[in-house]
């Protein structure tokens, strides 16, 4: 009986490339793209005059992430202890992240604005994945727009925005 592996020794070459470039984009990061995310958000948001501070976070090594963050601040929002005393909440004014995956790839993500104590948190935005190769200088000045742009719409919501009917609307 004659048993053709073809097919299954293909599925193996392919894991076997994957877990190479694992390795591989998780030493890129190391040698040179963490450097070079951190250098080049400096530069743009220095040009831009964007106050923010760039850190490397690595709690778990191979998970690091390159974090703007535009920091923390009382938010204008109190709760009163009593007459004299009140307890301000804090607002997180919103972070664009870099981080490493698992398999060494790049995910970027937006955190929006939030004020503790109200409201819950909204859930973080995926801008995209990338291979190390894949991350362009372009991107991090679109990237930037993105986030500016996010963080924008949030301290600026409202409800002018036109809502979306449901149903059926004559003369549409």
């Amino acid at each position: 009986m004659d048993v053709n592996y073809s097919a299954l020794q293909r599925k193996v070459q392919e894991y076997k490339n994957i877990v190479a470039n694992t390795d591989k984009f998780r030493e890129e990061w190391k040698s040179s793209l963490r450097d070079k995310i951190v250098k080049t958000l400096k530069e743009i948001t220095k040009s831009v005059e964007l106050d923010g501070f760039i850190e490397v976070q690595s709690p778990v090594v191979n998970l690091e992430s390159v974090v703007l963050t535009l920091g923390v601040e009382k938010s204008g929002l109190a709760q009163r202890i009593d007459s004299h005393i009140k307890r301000d909440f804090i607002k997180q004014r919103g972070s664009l992240i870099y981080q490493q995956l698992f398999n060494g790839k790049i995910i970027v993500l937006i955190n929006y604005p939030f004020i503790e104590n109200y409201g819950q948190p909204r859930e973080p935005k995926t801008i995209a994945i990338y291979r190390p190769d894949e991350l362009l200088p372009d991107f991090f000045l679109r990237h930037l727009e993105m986030f500016m742009s996010e963080i924008t719409e949030w301290e600026d919501y409202d409800d002018d925005q036109p809502a979306k009917k449901i149903g059926f609307h004559p003369g549409a």
